[in-house]
């Protein structure tokens, strides 16, 4: 069978640092008819669940802790009855969210998910959180950046556990490299290209995006 990508955006709150925002966050599932895996978890589990179906789920795989993409992962991922997966270096964001409940499974740079065809590399890219991971697909020509990557330029680094720095190194380092018609499927907001990103890079970096 084909993978395919399926997408929902869901709308919700984010709280960090003493203040809260409204956003709306997109939720991506990946695979084929019979099996996938739903990548971050936000606001609303019964909109992620529909476009899940009844196809078995192998992991809800979070980019990053801050709680509008985990708030809703173990909800979700009981719903399913599939494990959390996260970077540990983003257990210091989860812990302010989930407390009681620790992920499942842990993301290692390097690490390769298979899901209906398609396979889904980790690559480790702080900055906008320590454990802060994307997703790279070279079936699908996809990469899934959570906040680390938009189409207008890096994630935020004003709130504690995120370096501007360190994030634009991980998108020179391990983003910007891949092939240039590589689809930037992001958190929040519109997706893009990295061939359309890649010109805009050296402003980004120099204004102090």
């Amino acid at each position: 069978m084909t993978p395919r990508i399926d997408h929902t955006t869901t709308s919700g709150t984010f709280s960090l640092d003493g203040q809260t925002f409204d956003v709306e966050n997109n939720a991506w599932v990946v695979g084929d008819d019979s099996e996938c895996v739903i990548i971050d978890a936000p606001h609303d589990v019964a909109a992620i669940r529909r476009l899940v179906g009844d196809r078995h789920v192998l992991g809800v795989v979070c980019t990053h802790a801050h709680d509008d993409h985990v708030r809703r992962a173990p909800e979700l991922a009981d719903a399913v009855g599939a494990p959390i997966f996260l970077h540990p270096d983003d257990m210091v964001l989860w812990n302010l969210v989930h407390p009681d409940r620790e992920p499942d499974r842990e993301l290692a740079d390097g690490q390769v998910i298979e899901v209906g065809g398609a396979s889904l590399r980790v690559l480790h890219t702080p900055g906008h959180a320590p454990g802060a991971v994307c997703l790279y697909s070279p079936e699908l020509g996809v990469v899934f950046t959570g906040d680390t990557l938009f189409a207008g330029g890096p994630g935020a680094t004003g709130r504690s556990y995120s370096d501007f720095d360190v994030v634009v190194a991980s998108i020179r380092d391990r983003l910007l490299p891949l092939p240039e018609d590589t689809e930037v499927r992001t958190g929040h907001g519109e997706s893009s290209t990295i061939g359309a990103i890649r010109p805009q890079f050296d402003e980004w970096v120099a204004r102090g995006y």
